[in-house]
């Protein structure tokens, strides 16, 4: 398989370490189980969670996430609405939050993989399990 790009590997949510295996069992519109992991890569057997609680740390990924969302939807509420009630942006911003829980979750965890786990690209790694 050619080689694939950290870019092209944390769109598709590909492990950090082969880029081959899949991070997620079902696709994110699956809402009843779009937080399910695979325990190991199904190619190349690295285990995600390196130790437990590791994943704690994407919470904070996430918060910024969540909050630049909010910040870039306030600011077009304040221009598009010409600055409504304090309802307004409550009514916008929550439920926007909401939706993409799903898709900030998965990307808070592929990122922090990605990026922080200390998980370095080898493009000829097998299952060892």
């Amino acid at each position: 398989m050619a080689n694939v790009s950290q870019l092209q590997a944390v769109s598709a949510g590909l492990c950090p370490r082969c880029r081959q295996g899949k991070i997620f069992k079902y696709p994110v519109y699956n809402l009843r189980r779009f937080d399910e992991m695979y325990e190991h890569c199904p190619h190349c057997g690295l285990r995600y969670e390196i130790e437990p609680g590791y994943f704690w740390g994407a919470m904070f990924v996430s918060y910024v996430l969540s909050g630049g969302v909010a910040l870039i939807l306030g600011f077009l509420v304040f221009y598009v609405l010409n600055d409504p009630g304090g309802w307004t942006y409550v009514l916008i911003i929550c439920p926007a939050l909401i939706l993409i829980t799903p898709v900030n979750f998965r990307i808070s965890r592929i990122l922090w993989l990605h990026f922080v786990s200390g998980i370095y690209y080898e493009p000829d790694k097998r299952s060892e399990f």
